[in-house]
């Protein structure tokens, strides 16, 4: 997706918290002002004691992600339902491209996605070699007997945990962070 610039200056996407289950009303108040908006929606059954139904719900409760000029954050705040905008020391902290791409790959390969704050310990980077989320790159865990893929979206405090088999990756030289 390429970059708007206005004036010189180019866009960035931001994470907004919402009120608690407001996300899609906020998204689309947001598309309704103009505001170009993310709302990443995992399919998930619901069970009710009668029936079960596929249903979307967010994939990361309260968050939702913008992409614009840090000069037109009011515009932001001014819509019902915006708690505030994702910061670190009181400033707003941008989120890569790179990052956005990634989580919509995840949506779009529907793959088993859960979502955790917990802080994982530092593993081993890895590549994953086949299936549909093949090239993407990440962190790997193991929790309890399986092991799970976990990609990282910085300055969230949030992982999304994958369900892949441990043939479909191969393990990436270590990095200096």
């Amino acid at each position: 997706m390429a970059e708007r610039q206005i004036n010189g200056a180019e866009e960035k996407w931001f994470a907004i918290y919402t009120r608690p289950r407001a996300e899609k009303q906020v998204n689309q108040r947001l598309l309704e002002a103009g505001v170009e908006s993310y709302l990443p929606m995992q399919k998930t059954i619901r069970q009710w004691s009668d029936r079960k139904k596929m249903v979307e719900k967010p994939l990361l409760s309260s968050y939702l992600f913008v992409k614009v000029l840090p000069k037109n954050f009011p515009v932001v705040y001014r819509i019902t339902g915006v708690v505030k905008f994702v910061s670190f020391e009181g400033q707003p902290v941008s989120i890569p491209q790179k990052q956005i791409d990634t989580l919509r790959l995840l949506i779009d390969s529907n793959a088993d996605i859960e979502v955790s704050s917990e802080n994982f310990a530092k593993g081993d980077n890895v590549e994953v070699t086949a299936g549909a989320l093949a090239g993407l790159t990440g962190e790997l865990i193991k929790i309890g007997t399986h092991n799970r893929f976990v990609v990282r979206i910085d300055r969230l405090d949030q992982n999304l945990i994958l369900k892949i088999p441990r043939t479909f990756l191969k393990r990436l030289p270590a990095t200096d962070k």
